[in-house]
């Protein structure tokens, strides 16, 4: 990525096949979870939030692996811009 105002941190959202519970949410990063079903009624559960930086985005992504969640796609739908003042 070359823009020169991307610190790494801003709202993420991942989503993976399976669902899993809220209870989880403080092992991944305290980011929202909400389950549904995709148009063909494949199970997914998509993670929603802020992360701080791409350390934690990846740490995020290792524990969906080591819990062997199927990754379907990560998304930053809103990215938080440094104030250069």
């Amino acid at each position: 990525m070359n823009n020169p105002n991307f610190a790494g941190h801003g709202v993420y959202e991942i989503k993976v096949k399976g669902h899993i519970d809220e209870a989880w949410s403080s092992w991944f990063e305290d980011l929202e979870i909400t389950t549904g079903f995709e148009e063909d009624g494949t199970a997914v559960t998509i993670f929603t939030g802020q992360l701080d930086d791409q350390p934690t985005l990846h740490g995020v992504l290792a524990r969906i692996r080591d819990i062997n969640l199927p990754l379907v796609s990560v998304n930053q739908v809103e990215v938080e811009m440094k104030d250069n003042r």
